[in-house]
């Protein structure tokens, strides 16, 4: 089970997305340590490096993006708008299919960087793994107008 499900709410994480003015180095490491499983890979110790530059020279929006490219590979930048205001941006899976057709994680915000980094937590929850036993439940509710009826023929 991922470190997002476990240790934080994500709405609180969106939230506090939501309510930021901006993007700092503290709060981008705490976004890290909170969904990120790649990051301190050792395998992939040139993106993480990369990360880690952009991040202390202030590119934030460059971080964000090659932090989706590092955690979410499966995922690519669909849409990136701005609108009254806010920027709009938009993750998928399947971006040569209709937006009705795929499920997209989405997130908005006054500074892009934060816009991206809201998509990318959403793209996370989504992704998630649901927390399940390998066998399925089937729940045993019987109705108490049920009857079994034997429908053999035996003639």
């Amino acid at each position: 089970m991922s470190i997002l499900a476990q240790s934080q709410n994500p709405a609180d994480l969106g939230d506090r997305l939501h309510n930021a003015y901006a993007v700092t180095a503290e709060f981008l490491s705490d976004i890290i340590s909170l969904t990120c499983r790649r990051f301190p890979s050792t395998g992939q110790s040139a993106r993480t490096a990369r990360i880690e530059r952009l991040i202390q020279s202030g590119a934030w929006t460059d971080a964000a993006l090659a932090l989706i490219e590092l955690e979410l590979p499966q995922w690519q930048l669909r849409r990136i708008a701005y609108d009254e205001g806010e920027w709009h941006c938009a993750l998928s899976r399947e971006r040569e299919l209709p937006d009705w057709l795929d499920q997209s994680a989405e997130g908005r915000h006054a500074d892009l960087a934060l816009a991206i980094l809201s998509a990318f937590v959403e793209a996370k929850r989504i992704g998630a793994p649901a927390a399940r036993s390998s066998v399925p439940f089937v729940p045993h509710r019987t109705d108490p107008f049920y009857e079994p009826v034997l429908s053999d023929n035996f003639a």
